[in-house]
């Protein structure tokens, strides 16, 4: 029997809230709480674009509103994507270790021959000069008797 036409009864005492109803109250909940605790200017994949309308950087998704946005966050999509990208990046971190540096002994070499002094101009370079040829003489002809022995 139907007994909320009689009279005293009180209007708006109406029954159960349906399950969609239920679902739209739970979101809104949620998203005033996200609003309150969680700030949106820290979070990395934030953006609001030229629209006015919000952006999520990791999961290329739009959303009209900062509520939208923040039941976003919390939702699946956006979990496996953050959790995807962890992953991903521990994948990469422990490939690349700091290089170590490598210290390279600078190799002393033993100067033979005359060294150059500074004087009057040419003297220097001519008897060294000098001194080369003869060098190279005495060395093609020590090599070319050795080669015809």
């Amino acid at each position: 029997m139907d007994f909320q036409h009689r009279p005293g009864g009180k209007t708006g005492s109406g029954g159960v809230a349906s399950a969609s109803e239920s679902n739209r109250d739970r979101r809104e909940r949620l998203r005033q709480l996200a609003l309150e605790t969680i700030d949106i200017n820290k979070d990395p994949y934030f953006m609001k674009n030229h629209l006015g309308s919000y952006e999520c950087k990791l999961c290329l998704t739009l959303h009209n509103n900062e509520g939208s946005y923040l039941a976003h966050t919390q939702g699946k999509k956006h979990q496996t994507n953050l959790a995807r990208r962890a992953a991903k990046e521990a994948k990469e971190a422990p490939a690349q270790p700091a290089p170590e540096k490598v210290k390279v002994e600078v190799k002393k070499f033993v100067k033979i021959g005359r060294p150059g002094y500074k004087g009057e101009s040419g003297v220097a370079s001519r008897s060294l000069m000098g001194s080369a040829q003869l060098g190279c003489e005495l060395f093609i002809t020590l090599f070319s008797s050795s080669a015809h022995e």
